[in-house]
């Protein structure tokens, strides 16, 4: 989405599930930031293991292997929420009122759709790796130090499931904004222009400062 983007809110059961929602969505971020942390962490003992004494993390390729979908998935319901994901607005940009929203309506369908089967189909590939009868309850594992896979491969259709969540919640908000003709819905990311991003970051530091 260009520019800059905010979420309104008020006293509507859309908007509190919203802000229920966003909690969760909150915690995989942050999930997602501090497996990045953590890799940065493990490849500053790895290769200061390597120099120091020749012997390199056991298995780095594999955790990272682990971590991967951490990294990959668990943030991508938040930046949907926010508006931060990268799309063309050339025509939707130009768009105002019931038209916009209508157009809303249909993209967020569509990747609600594609959404869909990917939890469908990312659910199977858990599956298939997941057997409570084999040791550590896994099918696979990883090449060097054996890993199960599972539950790295677990991760993908529980951020993509939430990611349906937060969609549906859009396409309520959507929908209702184009029924009621509203031109500020709660609970989907509004495009700033630049003078009201400005007031708001000013808003954000006069609060600190005060």
């Amino acid at each position: 989405m260009a520019g800059s983007t905010s979420v309104l809110a008020d006293g509507s059961a859309l908007s509190r599930a919203d802000r229920a929602l966003v909690r969760a969505e909150r915690l995989l971020a942050l999930a997602s930031g501090l497996a990045v942390f953590g890799l940065m962490v493990l490849a500053v003992v790895s290769v200061g293991g390597r120099n120091a004494f020749g012997q390199p993390v056991r298995g780095y390729v594999d955790w990272i292997e682990q971590a991967m979908p951490l990294i990959a998935f668990m943030g991508i319901a938040y930046v949907q929420r926010e508006g931060g994901h990268i799309r063309m607005d050339i025509v939707v940009g130009r768009l105002r009122g019931r038209a916009l929203w209508a157009v809303e309506f249909l993209t967020t369908l569509a990747v609600l759709v594609l959404m869909a089967l990917l939890v469908w189909g990312s659910w199977a590939h858990f599956a298939r790796s997941f057997d409570p009868g084999m040791p550590m309850w896994s099918r696979d594992s990883t090449m060097d130090i054996g890993l199960p896979l599972w539950p790295a491969k677990l991760l993908a259709p529980v951020a993509f499931a939430v990611l349906c969540l937060r969609l549906v919640l859009q396409l309520w908000g959507y929908g209702r904004a184009f029924r009621l003709g509203l031109a500020a819905p709660v609970a989907v990311p509004l495009v700033e222009d630049a003078a009201a991003q400005a007031a708001r970051e000013a808003a954000q530091v006069s609060g600190h400062e005060g």
